[in-house]
């Protein structure tokens, strides 16, 4: 059944949401736009949950097609109390916020923490470790030990990540202390296809999260090698659109739930085969 009363609410936020192009956009929010409520949530049955089904092991899609991973695990445990089902909607990274704000979906998984996104979103607490890290050929790891190493080769990074904001930053740390940076820094549309280039020698390293790296090591053995603490520690949050306050607060109530039930751990050893260290709230960007 059409919910009528939703779908003007989408169609207002297609109208006034100035939505721009680019990378997660240059989106000019509608300041009045209706804020969706839990009763909203109930009355349509599901939550819609915008999501990249290539990022393993958090969402990925199986032999079967379907869309699995922890995040999909988690998700339907948080929303098991509000006796709706949780429905996965694989879209376009890039464009992944303009998409929640044109009413696409009603929340969006995976999402680190970024200034530029805190600015646009409404995040929830940290419920899985997004540090960054650098994936190498094994064979380079006696050449390459730190990131500083990759001064004068070549960085794949995936279109609209963190890793992309992040090599700028990388760039001018090496330019300072090696006195060149990268000779190249090369984008891709998912990081399955930088992990391609990197195998194939047209990169020399690729910037993704420490758990999604580590699922590289573990379904590619001896192929690749690690450096951790290319910056500063980071996690993943759930994105919402800023007015929806409710819908966030309630998904913060049920993640501190299964936090302290054990649930979240579970998940962890399940789908990474570690524990993450969670901060309780989402970090600040001076």
């Amino acid at each position: 059944m059409i919910n009528f009363d939703r779908q003007r609410r989408n169609v207002l936020r297609l109208a006034g949401a100035g939505i721009a192009t680019g990378a997660f956009g240059g989106l000019v929010r509608q300041a009045n736009a209706a804020p969706m409520t839990m009763a909203d949530v109930k009355k349509n049955g599901e939550l819609r949950i915008g999501c990249e089904a290539a990022y393993v092991p958090l969402t990925f899609r199986d032999a079967k097609g379907d869309i699995v991973g922890y995040d999909v695990d988690l998700l339907n445990i948080l929303v098991k109390a509000a006796g709706v089902k949780a429905t996965f909607i694989d879209t376009q990274w890039s464009g992944v916020i303009p998409a929640l704000y044109a009413g696409r979906f009603d929340m969006i998984t995976t999402l680190s923490y970024t200034k530029e996104r805190m600015e646009r979103v409404l995040f929830s607490i940290p419920y899985a470790d997004a540090s960054q890290a650098l994936l190498i050929r094994v064979e380079d790891k006696d050449k390459i030990k730190t990131v500083q190493d990759l001064s004068g080769k070549v960085l794949g990074v995936k279109l609209g990540s963190p890793g992309e904001t992040l090599q700028k930053k990388l760039d001018a740390d090496m330019k300072a202390q090696r006195g060149s940076g990268f000779a190249a820094v090369k984008t891709y549309d998912d990081h399955p296809a930088a992990y391609l280039a990197l195998a194939q020698g047209t990169v020399d390293g690729v910037l993704n999260t420490v758990p999604t790296l580590a699922q590289v090591l573990k379904d590619r053995p001896g192929k690749y090698a690690i450096i951790y603490n290319v910056s500063t520690q980071n996690w993943h949050g759930f994105g919402f659109r800023k007015e929806d306050t409710e819908v966030c607060n309630y998904i913060n109530d049920q993640l501190r739930a299964a936090k302290k039930s054990g649930q979240i751990a579970a998940l962890q050893d399940k789908w990474f085969g570690f524990r993450m260290d969670l901060a309780d709230q989402p970090p600040t960007f001076s």
